[in-house]
């Protein structure tokens, strides 16, 4: 830029100064409302602090327990894990599949997660897997219209049906255990990996179906999920021995109506 004469360069800085510039500005602009770099570099470290904080008062395992122990009686129970809220699964799922069959039950079966069809219909347990399951039950005197209640450990859809993540387990495990206290069954069936994750706190169901284990504080048989026969039918005659050892165990104990 020439340099501009003395008499030039007053008059242009009077004619300013009457249009009501107050500062001098250089070639780049400056925002006067930023705070310095160090200033930006302190307040985000305290934010992310305050952050940490906060999500470390934040235990979801201890507040399900308090809502669960809260709950005296089922509708309660289904409300308080529906107003939950630290489940991330509850945001991507259509309905909350809470149960199935009759309460007062002496059999009560605990299942995987649900898929697309329970997730519509808001029941654990139908289509193609709910017919096997009610033929399975059939066969050994049972059914979900008289004898069977059905509840669930995970009661939202997971993404793209994938396995339920331990912390999501976890923290909905204290719901399925008051959920069991309030049915009252004489015998648990865990029906797949998940609820015995959650009853048991073992992981492969293949190692160990069929064989007797407590949970609960009530005796618990471990059985493949329905899922899992459709998928591998000749794994059907192990679910068959698994019933059979179910039907010989509630034959040799009076009913509660006894």
């Amino acid at each position: 830029m020439d340099e501009l004469d003395w008499h030039v360069a007053r008059a242009a800085l009077e004619w300013q100064a009457e249009m009501g510039a107050s500062d001098a500005i250089g070639d780049l602009s400056i925002d006067r409302y930023a705070l310095p770099v160090e200033d930006l570099q302190k307040n985000s470290k305290m934010v992310q602090a305050h952050s940490a904080v906060v999500l470390d008062k934040i235990d979801p395992i201890a507040l399900a327990k308090q809502a669960a122990t809260a709950a005296e009686n089922l509708t309660e129970l289904q409300q308080a894990i529906n107003n939950f809220g630290h489940c991330d699964l509850q945001r991507g799922a259509r309905n909350l599949v809470f149960s199935d069959g009759i309460p007062d039950a002496r059999v009560m079966i605990l299942c995987e997660a649900p898929g697309r069809e329970e997730d519509l219909e808001a029941k654990p347990l139908v289509g193609p897997e709910g017919v096997l399951l009610d033929k399975m039950l059939s066969a050994i005197g049972l059914s979900r219209q008289d004898n069977t209640y059905i509840g669930t450990v995970i009661p939202w859809r997971p993404p793209q049906d994938r396995d339920p993540h331990k912390l999501e387990i976890d923290m909905m495990t204290p719901f399925a255990r008051r959920h069991v206290e309030l049915v009252n069954p004489e015998v648990l069936l865990c029906m797949g990996n998940t609820s015995c994750v959650s009853v048991l706190g073992k992981h492969g169901v293949n190692n160990f179906r069929g064989q007797w284990q407590e949970g609960f504080n009530l005796p618990v048989l471990p059985m493949l999920h329905p899922r899992t026969l459709l998928r591998q039918p000749l794994r059907k005659k192990q679910a068959w021995q698994d019933l059979l050892e179910l039907q010989s165990w509630l034959r040799s104990r009076p009913s509660k109506e006894s």
